[in-house]
């Protein structure tokens, strides 16, 4: 019986959640990386000193996905998926910001509503 409301819970962890897109845009766009967005070969990350509390001491980052890997090999095989390669490809498009987001909504947007108060 009810099998599944095991299916809906797992579907609502957290745990191995990832950035969402205009995060990871965000920080390259912090980082100075924007070549890296549409360049797969460009995208090194900066050299950064080793952090034990990271897989691989924090050498081996996809600044696409913002993931850490224990080895160059677990990154080239990274870099070859399609997850990998999906991820690039939405990151390539521009997030959308809080202003088309509200006029999409219809706030902050006219309508025409100034010419009908005039009138009265």
């Amino acid at each position: 019986m009810h099998h599944g409301i095991r299916d809906v819970k797992r579907g609502t962890r957290t745990k191995r959640r990832t950035k969402d897109l205009d995060q990871i845009h965000e920080s390259i766009v912090k980082t100075g990386l924007i070549p890296a967005i549409n360049d797969i070969a460009a995208a090194q990350s900066p050299a950064i000193d080793p952090d034990e509390t990271l897989p691989g001491m924090g050498q081996f980052h996809c600044i696409h996905c913002d993931r850490h890997f224990i080895s160059e090999d677990a990154k080239t095989r990274h870099l070859a998926s399609k997850v990998h390669r999906k991820r690039v490809k939405l990151l390539r498009e521009e997030p959308y910001s809080q202003k088309e987001a509200e006029g999409a909504v219809g706030l902050g947007t006219d309508k025409g509503l100034s010419q009908d108060m005039s009138d009265i």
